[in-house]
């Protein structure tokens, strides 16, 4: 298969289903909305249809079955159900996992019988293939209440499905079983295993062993247990009932990757309310989790950027041609033209394909709503999800690196910042939390907020929290304001959550998330109030593109200074000192003066009284630095700092000189 088209195939794929998604996520809460249902069927149509021109007969038919369902739902024969739709989000589900595969490996291996006939038998009106637990536990020939005998199941909302798990006759019994373990987890939950996992991890078991996972319906269990390739069979049973009556303690035999890092902590199931007081401080799990963001692949170009990058690569043929005659004849006023034409031509050619790099931040968001919806209906809370300024603009580079920042705030905010629907009544707040993701631009930035009205953060945790792990002193602690206490939460290995769940708890998330926006050269800042909620805001550059500075000299030292940053330069004898402070006046306002010698403790000899002060705009922040002397302006390349150097305060990376020389570009914000 030709690669180009398989490529448009997947990119096409991508966002249909992105589409799909978010107008049944518009159904499912106005079931009467039409354009909703329709705009759904068109998308499944259009994928039944490249599936099977592609030759995806199984993906193809699983779209199909899809696009009846939704026919039958649109002619009024079914209603919109929880059930009905918590099936067919299960399909689309499985359809991106093929879409994966397929973009992954070139083809798939999928099998869709068994959802495409739980779809079928929604419209025959059977319920599917399982349409009672009894029914299917009588087909299988299992007891569910044996399969769960003397196994601690961690309670969980939703149903509960055992697996029993074969890996066929293998060499390497316990390896086999660790991967298909990992397989399992990166798809499903798991809340017990039978035998417990490090006996299966040892290959101490007979034959197979059990997984009990929940999930919405059997039939999407079984899908992503199929797909395992690691997996030679499997059986399902739903076990819920079961689960329910018995009276086996949880908390002994829970997997390890649900509490192994706070022994004696609660379930997962009543993490919620106990955590909700302690808003985003709680960290979420830094795994690979399904609802990752992978990298942008590819872009839209508009047909006139491709004419316009067409003309200035003409001109540049253009201008090489005629620079090299001129050096060739020794016509040095000629070349000296033709230098300044090359300097305009490539100029524009730099600002022609940074804007192409220019993806619209709904590309990233998109996915947002059914990751929200999904978790929310997960954890037993009512949630309002908005997206503002999704037509947002950011680089390509940018917008794959913060994708999973956003992400690790969006779950926070979910998980632990708003509250149960009945905690919240009694607090005299509305049943449905509000989560709001907000985009804005600021000049040459973009400032992308993460809202919501629950509890806040809780100060005092933080404090306790910070005391128990030695993160600050109790002195530093008293003397810290709340904004300084919130700023915590970016510490490795910082969570005041009482209970490790799947979602978070262990302390992993937003330290990865300071570290990701600053190696950006961005900034991350987090307010909140007890009781009415939390915001977490982003400040990020619009492009990772060539910057123009403005070079001073400070002693024996050289420092780049962005010329987008800079308002004005003056003598520093203008400055003055107030109450022991250097400082400057400019239109009744007072700036005062950062001396750079001082700051970064430079070497040399300075010029102390006199020199030059470049004051920074007012929109950036009310400040003038004081340097020796202004050099020149020159365009480089700025490279962000990393390692133990990532988020030194004023300094936002380093640009190498044309004569090979290194400058560090100071950050006039945290300077």
């Amino acid at each position: 298969m030709d690669d180009q088209y398989l490529d448009a195939f997947i990119r096409e794929s991508e966002e249909a289903i992105t589409e799909l998604n978010n107008s049944l996520l518009e159904l499912e809460s106005d079931p009467e909305n039409t354009e909703a249902m329709d705009s759904i069927f068109r998308t499944a149509h259009t994928l039944k249809g490249n599936f099977g021109a592609m030759g995806f007969d199984d993906a193809s038919d699983l779209a199909h079955a899809i696009e009846d369902l939704l026919d039958e739902m649109r002619d009024d024969h079914l209603e919109v159900t929880p059930e009905i739709m918590d099936l067919i989000f299960a399909g689309v589900d499985r359809i991106e996992t093929i879409v994966h595969e397929i973009d992954e490996t070139g083809g798939s291996t999928a099998d869709t019988d068994a959802i495409v006939a739980d779809i079928r038998g929604i419209m025959d009106g059977e319920g599917g293939r399982a349409t009672t637990r009894e029914e299917t536990a009588d087909e299988q020939g299992t007891d569910p209440a044996e399969l769960v005998d003397g196994v601690a199941v961690s309670a969980v909302d939703g149903p509960v499905y055992h697996a029993s798990v074969s890996v066929g006759d293998s060499q390497m019994l316990g390896v086999d079983a660790m991967l298909a373990l990992e397989s399992i987890e990166a798809e499903l939950d798991i809340v017990a295993t039978d035998p417990d996992r490090d006996a299966i991890e040892s290959g101490d078991f007979e034959d197979a062993f059990g997984v009990f996972l929940t999930g919405a319906q059997q039939s999407a269990v079984e899908a992503a247990l199929s797909a395992t390739g690691k997996i030679d069979d499997a059986t399902v049973t739903d076990v819920t009932d079961a689960i329910e009556t018995s009276s086996v303690p949880a908390g002994d035999g829970t997997d390890d990757n649900v509490a192994d890092d706070d022994a004696g902590s609660n379930t997962a199931g009543e993490s919620a309310p106990a955590a909700a007081s302690t808003g985003t401080t709680e960290s979420v799990d830094d795994g690979d989790g399904a609802g990752s963001v992978e990298e942008i692949k590819s872009v839209r170009v508009d047909v006139d950027q491709l004419d316009e990058l067409h003309g200035l690569v003409e001109q540049l043929v253009t201008s090489r041609i005629k620079l090299r005659r001129a050096v060739e004849q020794e016509q040095l006023d000629s070349a000296s033209e033709n230098l300044n034409e090359l300097d305009k031509i490539t100029a524009n050619l730099q600002n022609t394909v940074m804007d192409m790099r220019l993806i619209p931040l709904k590309k990233v968001v998109g996915k947002f709503p059914r990751l929200v919806r999904d978790l929310s209906r997960d954890l037993g809370k009512e949630i309002d999800f908005t997206i503002e300024g999704e037509e947002i603009e950011l680089d390509r580079t940018i917008l794959t690196e913060i994708s999973d920042p956003l992400m690790h705030i969006l779950r926070n905010a979910v998980d632990h910042g708003i509250e149960p629907p009945e905690e919240r009544e009694q607090a005299g707040k509305p049943r449905t939390g509000e989560v709001t993701l907000s985009a804005s631009r600021e000049r040459d930035h973009v400032i992308i907020e993460v809202a919501d009205d629950g509890a806040g953060l809780d100060v005092e945790a933080i404090k306790q929290q910070a005391l128990d792990q030695g993160v600050r002193s109790p002195e530093e602690i008293e003397a810290m304001t709340d904004s300084d206490l919130y700023d915590l939460v970016f510490h490795p290995g910082f969570s005041t959550a009482d209970e490790v769940t799947d979602t978070s708890g262990r302390g992993v998330g937003m330290d990865v998330v300071h570290d990701t926006v600053t190696k950006l050269d961005g900034s991350v800042n987090v307010e909140s109030t007890p009781g009415e909620g939390t915001t977490v805001s982003l400040r990020l550059p619009v492009t990772m593109a060539i910057v123009k500075v403005l070079f001073v000299q400070v002693g024996d030292e050289q420092y780049g200074i962005p010329i987008k940053n800079v308002d004005e330069i003056t003598r520093a004898t203008e400055a003055k000192t107030i109450n022991g402070t250097e400082v400057i006046k400019h239109n009744d306002d007072i700036y005062p003066v950062v001396n750079l010698a001082e700051t970064f403790d430079v070497p040399g000899e300075t010029k102390n009284g006199d020199g030059m002060l470049v004051r920074i705009r007012e929109s950036e922040r009310r400040v003038a630095l004081h340097c020796d002397s202004v050099e020149s302006q020159e365009e480089v390349v700025v490279k962000p700092l990393e390692g133990i150097l990532s988020g030194t305060p004023g300094l936002s990376g380093t640009a190498v000189l044309g004569d090979g020389n290194i400058v560090h570009i100071l950050d006039v914000v945290t300077l």
